[in-house]
Order: C-alpha cells, then structure tokens, then sequence
C-alpha cells in the first residue's frame, strides 16, 4: 500500500525534463517570432557612408539607394527606403523581384515559415501542458510527444533555413557592398531559437520517456496491490 501511494504521489508530479523544456521552448517561440518578422537578417555597416543597402528580412528589403540591377529597364533608376518583398504598388518592384527573391530566399522562406508554424503549434501544446492537463491524464504522454515531434521538425526546418541564409546571402553577385554586409541581429535570435527548439524538442523527449515509466510503475504496482489485497481476503 505504502508503495502505490508513493508511485500514484510521484505520477503526479512533472518531470525535471518537462519544466526545464517549457523554458527552453518559451526562449524558441520568441525568438522564431521576433525573427520570423523584423528585416535585420542581413546589415549594412551603418558607418559606410555610400552604402547601398540598409537592411534586409524575410519579407523586407531597405535600401539606402539601390540602383536598378536590371539596367534595361532603366538605369537611372534607384530604389529607397524599406519596402515589403512582394509589394505590388511600389513602380519597378515588380521587375527586380528575381533579383530580390533569389532561390536561395525562397528556400530560406520556406523552411523558417515551417519553423514559425511549428512555433505557433507547440505554444498551443506547451499551454495545454503547463495549464490543463496533468500527468494523471490518459493521453498526458501522447500530448508531450506530439509537442516533442512538432518541435523537433520546427528546429530541423529552422537549422535548414539559417543554414542555406548564412550559406549564400552575403556571397559576392547579390546584394552590393557584401564586404561591408553582415548578418544582423533577426539572424543571430533566429539561430538561438533554432537551438532552442531543438534542446525544448530533447528535453520533451526525455519528458515522455520519463512519464511512461511512472505509468508503468503506477500499473504495475496498482497490479501487484490488487493481487495482495485478493490475497487477505
């Protein structure tokens, strides 16, 4: 009897794992978040006068005076200030969208958008887990690995994403000026909240694990306290 109640006692009880994660998770989300929507991934040294980018996102380009890299068009055009990639009012965007929207971008897009979308479903779950369900619930472990999978695959598109960014956006033939461009502060908190993923996805990991052991103490001393109480009588 004293052995069930102390197993039913711990069953009851989150794991190290599973709290730790929660940080760790709530780190990701704002900084995939934060990243996901400001145009500091690529920067220009604010200290070059003649510079022609400013600064550049996922969805943002801001130039400081860009000539038109379509010179057919017209060379005396330049493009200033901050406009969205696919904005469809400014004259001329239209026409150098290739330029701004390279493969290597689009890929970049994609895979860090999955990032964010998984973001957004693992603050679902990790709510559900930290404010509603508990760990005497039936499908308590199924929502913890659920959340685990999910995080993992938004890490791992995540990691795909900053990779290919750090590979290919600073090389000579894209933006001008690449030897006075870095990679700004959007791409460094996005590559923390990909690490962060992946560590809040480890550590759920571990937190299921852990959880399905203290259901299976839980029947097997519920079991062997059943049988002992058939016993006496």
């Amino acid at each position: 009897m004293v052995e069930y109640d102390e197993v039913n006692s711990a069953m009851k009880k989150r794991s190290l794992a599973g709290n730790v994660g929660i940080g760790f998770f709530v780190i990701a989300f704002i900084t995939i978040a934060v990243a996901f929507s400001t145009p500091s991934w690529l920067v220009s040294d604010y200290r070059i006068t003649g510079a022609k980018l400013d600064r550049l996102g996922l969805w943002t380009h801001c130039f400081r005076s860009l000539p038109d890299p379509n010179n057919n068009y017209n060379p005396n055009r330049f493009f200033v200030g901050c406009r969205w990639i696919y904005d469809p009012f400014t004259t001329g965007y239209d026409q150098i969208r290739g330029f701004l929207v390279p493969g290597f971008m689009v890929a970049t897009q994609f895979f860090f958008t999955f990032a964010f979308i998984a973001a957004l479903l693992c603050a679902i779950l990790t709510l559900l887990y930290f404010l509603c369900c508990g760990p005497d619930m039936k499908q308590y472990v199924l929502l913890i690995k659920l959340n685990a999978w999910i995080s993992l695959f938004g890490g791992l598109s995540g990691g795909i994403a900053v990779i290919v960014f750090a590979a290919c956006a600073n090389r000579n033939g894209w933006m001008p000026g690449h030897d006075n461009n870095f990679f700004g502060w959007s791409f460094i908190l996005a590559c923390i909240g990909v690490v962060a993923m992946l560590v809040a996805s480890t550590l759920f990991f571990v937190d299921g694990y852990v959880q399905q052991r203290k259901k299976d103490n839980l029947k097997g001393s519920q079991t062997r306290f059943e049988m002992e109480h058939e016993s006496r009588a």
